[in-house]
């Protein structure tokens, strides 16, 4: 078999299967990466108050490296502007996020930021924002995804920072702020419990490495690809090298005088009539009687044409 393999197209053959089969494992490899999410920042990064206004810019995309960064602002919070998330947990209870739009000074094109003021158990109307210019340190968070949201219902589901874009009808940022100890003018204390609220407290994130389980099922699924393309060469080669010996044997048969159909058991299936490949078209054929015999010039009747009569009987008496 080794010599049917170096045959110059087996050669290239096996190549071209060799290649196919490194892209499927650099694939796999490729799954095999995505599966495994990278932890957030450490604590002792994300905890180090940064300015919001260096940390991240407007109108991109907040990267997992910039979520959940403790970030200082300094603006004012826009008036009548302020909704209700809904199915926030407090203290194992379930109420609303009060969520106000604010200013940012210093950021471009007068950007806004949406801030969690503090939490409230019910949906009745918060009390307004504070107003003023006011310094505000608080833990940074990517926005949520949209939910449906019943026509005419107070509160929100989500707090989706692009739906909100669309209600206040102001440019922002594409995250938000859970306020903490919130400053106005003079130092006043302008923080949740300072306006009635509880303040929401949101701790770093755990240092865990997740794994998407889809991404390796599809790494494994690659693997065995590969594996296939090599066992597909070697199919190819052993039924290459057997219809060679299949030949050589064939070539000898008929050298010999044999009938190579009998060299490997495949003569005439009982009860198959010659010329014919259906032995039930043998089985229903209605005998043929056989054909006269000629010696000597006279017709001879074969046994199956004589009639079968009884040979008249001689008693001894008429022999004598």
């Amino acid at each position: 078999m080794l010599k049917t393999a170096l045959k110059p197209r087996w050669i290239l053959a096996l190549v071209g299967a060799l290649v196919v089969a490194t892209g499927f494992v650099l694939l796999s490899q490729w799954q095999f990466n995505r599966s495994e999410t990278a932890p957030p920042p450490p604590a002792s990064t994300t905890e180090q108050v940064v300015a919001l206004t260096s940390h991240i810019t407007p109108a991109t995309d907040m990267m997992a490296s910039s979520a959940d960064q403790m970030v200082t602002a300094t603006g004012s919070f826009l008036p009548d502007k302020q909704v209700l998330i809904s199915s926030r947990i407090q203290d194992d209870k379930s109420g609303y996020w009060v969520v106000g739009s604010f200013l940012v000074d210093g950021a471009p094109d007068s950007n806004t930021i949406a801030v969690v003021r503090g939490w409230q158990p019910d949906d009745s109307a918060p009390a307004p924002a504070p107003s003023g210019t006011i310094k505000l340190t608080g833990r940074l968070l990517p926005t949520e995804a949209p939910l449906a949201r019943d026509l005419g219902q107070r509160s929100y589901e989500s707090l989706s920072v692009a739906e909100l874009i669309n209600v206040w009808d102001v440019p922002a940022y594409s995250g938000f702020i859970v306020a903490g100890p919130m400053t106005g003018a003079n130092g006043v204390d302008v923080s949740a419990a300072a306006t009635g609220l509880t303040q929401v407290d949101v701790g770093p994130q755990p240092q865990e490495t997740q794994l998407n389980w889809l991404n390796i099922f599809y790494g494994i699924e690659w693997v065995v690809f590969a594996g296939f393309a090599v066992f597909l060469w070697y199919r190819l080669v052993a039924d290459d090298y057997r219809r060679v010996r299949e030949d050589i044997a064939d070539a000898a048969a008929l050298a010999a005088g044999i009938d190579p159909a009998t060299v490997y058991g495949s003569a005439v299936p009982r009860g198959t009539r010659a010329g014919s490949s259906d032995p039930a078209a043998a089985q229903t054929e209605e005998p043929q009687l056989a054909k006269p015999h000629t010696v000597d010039s006279q017709t001879v009747e074969s046994p199956t044409q004589m009639p079968l009569t009884e040979a008249p009987h001689t008693s001894p008496k008429d022999q004598s």
